[in-house]
């Protein structure tokens, strides 16, 4: 744990103290910030003023796009498996 760095992250005014290691400060904060700007963007859009409601939005969004970017992994893959398969049968068929 001698590796490990202390930094402090603020969220919808709250600070949250953290130990972690160096290398996921960078990430931390730029997560912080997106969630700082959702947050506003919740409170500009919809006149929310409930922080508990507006950080289940924001709880939502990105949980959302995690699930979107592993679904779209998915049809990518099952995409790039059938073209490989056709290419294969056309290999297959030349020799």
């Amino acid at each position: 744990m001698s590796n490990q760095l202390k930094i402090k992250i603020s969220i919808a005014n709250r600070v949250y103290p953290l130990t972690i290691n160096p290398s996921q400060e960078e990430g931390l904060r730029k997560a912080a910030k997106k969630i700082e700007a959702m947050i506003g963007q919740f409170e500009q859009s919809y006149s929310v003023r409930d922080k508990q409601d507006v950080l289940a939005m924001c709880a939502l969004q990105f949980a959302a796009q995690v699930e979107q970017k592993t679904i779209d992994k998915e049809y990518v893959n099952d995409e790039v498996q059938e073209k490989l398969e056709a290419l294969n049968e056309l290999l297959q068929d030349h020799i």
